[in-house]
């Protein structure tokens, strides 16, 4: 939408909204969306938080920051939020926007009444910057505190980091994205005017929440079965390196790489139970067993899986032929799980969605991201995580 427009415009899921032209920050189109939350940082928001007056939150994330890897996604609705506590030297909550206060402040009222809810949590509107040139944003939808299957802890934590040796703490959030389509121009303005939130054109998702806690998220289950394979490896140099470190901690004992595809299956998978990994002259087609586990503490259900773990170069693809063998191994109700550092041939992709393999394919680029999400955001950091846990012999 062009940028003389964006004071009327409603707010579309996955619209691009474009920024102005002379070259300052009145180009910016969140300011001109919404009207009173200005025009930098992550926080944004209408009214004053020490007085107990915000009206609606604004979330903008460039989506591409490693060391705080905000992540969507589209496939849950459930969107992770970094706070705005990114350097070492002030509190938790002492920032100069008050972000990291509004998300406890918010977090907590969720968990409260129906008024608390009303009266303590603000509507949150995400952005995203757009991938086309100047300060254009995609708007990416309504957020809630939370979700339907996370605890209080896995909602909001407080994580700590490290930077030039020197520690400090930051918010996680998780919200969720709530299933409506288009935020109208009139329940933007009636939020902005102090209007009751539950009112006015208010989306009958935001509604359900603040009534119940209901969620009821957007789910976009992916169309797109086959990746690429510029999409299957990391497009940033940082990323790059620590793929490539990966690769060399391994490099002449590439068996050594199968206990840190077990580790990192774990990270994607936390409910994962016990994993043998097997000897090199005895692995039978799978280099670990293991069992995922399903169900309540009293009442478990451990499903049976077989892992296969390739240190490959970025240049040298997974085939037909190392797929199969997996495949070969798997009993009835098994699944599979596939880890490389490359990537994986197109044909492996489509026969195994189209054969319909109960087989996980993860790449180069989801072994860079899921560590990413777990704090290892540095070449550095990897490195000492890798020297830690995979010590060489």
């Amino acid at each position: 939408m062009a940028f003389a427009d964006l004071s009327a415009a409603d707010l579309v899921v996955d619209a691009v909204y474009a920024g102005g032209t002379r070259g300052n920050t009145g180009d910016e189109p969140i300011a001109r969306l919404i009207r009173g939350v200005g025009n930098q940082g992550g926080f944004r928001f209408a009214g004053s938080r020490a007085k107990g007056t915000v009206s609606l939150v604004v979330l903008y994330t460039t989506g591409t920051e490693v060391d705080w890897p905000d992540h969507l996604d589209v496939e849950t609705g459930i969107f992770t939020y970094y706070g705005d506590n990114k350097k070492p030297g002030q509190d938790l909550h002492g920032t100069p926007r008050g972000g990291n206060a509004l998300l406890r402040d918010a977090f907590a009222a969720s968990h409260g009444t129906e008024g608390d809810r009303l009266a303590s949590v603000p509507p949150f509107f995400l952005f995203q910057k757009a991938a086309s040139t100047g300060r254009a944003v995609r708007f990416r939808g309504l957020l809630a505190p939370g979700g339907p299957a996370l605890t209080p802890d896995d909602e909001l934590a407080a994580i700590w980091r490290t930077t030039s040796g020197k520690r400090f703490q930051n918010y996680r959030a998780r919200f969720t994205v709530l299933d409506h389509s288009r935020i109208s121009r009139s329940w933007i303005q009636h939020l902005l005017d102090g209007g009751s939130p539950t009112e006015g054109d208010c989306p009958p998702a935001w509604a359900n929440w603040v009534k119940g806690r209901t969620y009821l998220p957007l789910l976009a289950p992916a169309t797109t079965v086959v990746r690429s394979k510029a999409e299957q490896l990391p497009g940033d140099r940082e990323g790059q390196a620590i793929l490539e470190a990966v690769r060399r901690h391994f490099e002449g004992v590439e068996h050594g790489f199968e206990p840190c595809a077990v580790a990192l299956w774990r990270l994607m998978a936390p409910r994962t139970g016990a994993c043998d990994v097997t000897r090199p002259s005895r692995d039978g087609g799978r280099d670990a067993i293991g069992q995922y586990i399903l169900g309540p503490p009293a009442s478990t259900i451990a499903i049976d899986f077989a892992l296969e773990a390739k240190c490959y170069a970025a240049g040298n693809a997974v085939g037909v032929r190392e797929v199969s063998r997996l495949i070969s191994r798997l009993r009835h109700r098994n699944f599979g799980v596939l880890v490389t550092t490359s990537y994986f041939h197109r044909q492996v992709q489509e026969e195994i969605h189209d054969d319909g393999h109960p087989i996980a394919l993860i790449c180069g680029k989801d072994i860079v991201d899921v560590l990413r999400q777990h704090g290892y955001a540095s070449l550095s950091a990897v490195q000492l995580w890798l020297e830690q846990n995979f010590p060489r012999v």
